[in-house]
């Protein structure tokens, strides 16, 4: 699963396996609950089972309000041997009404509602509540399809992080000339703000992103290993329209 941070709203982009008869395979629907104190269990796309290898998962992109709390769990929470998971599923639903503003309290409530004093099956429970940030903690270009494009990024990149206070980002245009040498048009660059610095570059290509050691003579392959090298964490998150590559760095003291 993904979090998209988006403005006012989060936006939400996961795939699940699909459940199997045996009840410890896949996991249930994650339940979201609104400001507004409504619980309801997320409508996600089936695909095959996580681990199978070699099968593309469908996306979906759910928007979350800030403040919205979501809930993932493994099926021994909603599921006994004396009631089905619809049943667990409902009473987990009234659970959820009544969160607090703590996520711990809500977790202890959650799990003293619907544990038997010996469970089962393992449990695991995950909370997260989402927030908004500012408007003006994020910017976004598109880009043109020419390799002119990478120095526009530099440009714009170094200007605005600049005006957020911050140091360079060196593989901001590493990802841009990754985007445009191996990806599709239209790309699109965006910076985001938060407690870590993170860059992402989208473009219309679902060709994976694949990091390699380039031998001494190559005059390149290098970009990726470089994004590796030079940031705390990096991925690729996949759409219906294309991909994401992100990178995150925590800003310098």
């Amino acid at each position: 699963m993904t979090a998209v941070r988006s403005g006012p709203t989060t936006r939400w982009r996961t795939s699940r396996a699909a459940p199997r008869t045996r009840p410890a395979a896949g996991h249930p629907a994650p339940v979201l609950l609104t400001p507004d104190g409504d619980a309801r269990f997320l409508d996600l796309p089936h695909g095959p089972p996580l681990g199978l290898g070699g099968l593309p998962f469908e996306s979906r992109e759910v928007p979350l309000p800030e403040g919205s709390v979501l809930a993932l769990y493994t099926d021994g929470l909603v599921e006994a041997a004396d009631h089905d998971i619809r049943h667990g599923g409902a009473r987990l639903l009234r659970a959820m009404t009544r969160a607090t503003d703590s996520l711990e309290e809500t977790c202890d409530t959650v799990l003293d509602t619907l544990l038997p004093e010996r469970p089962g099956d393992d449990v695991a429970l995950l909370l997260a509540r989402t927030r908004a940030l500012p408007g003006d903690r994020t910017r976004a270009w598109d880009l043109g399809p020419d390799p002119s494009a990478v120095a526009d990024a530099r440009v714009l990149a170094a200007r605005q992080l600049t005006a957020w206070g911050l140091d360079d980002l060196v593989f901001t245009t590493e990802l841009v000339t990754n985007a445009l040498r191996y990806g599709a048009a239209p790309v699109r660059l965006r910076l985001i703000h938060d407690t870590r610095m993170i860059c992402e570059v989208s473009d219309a290509g679902h060709t994976a992103p694949r990091l390699r050691r380039a031998r001494a003579y190559d005059e390149g392959g290098r970009g990726l290993f470089l994004v590796a090298q030079l940031t705390d964490r990096w991925g690729t998150r996949y759409t219906p329209d294309g991909k994401t590559i992100w990178a995150e760095q925590l800003p310098a003291a």
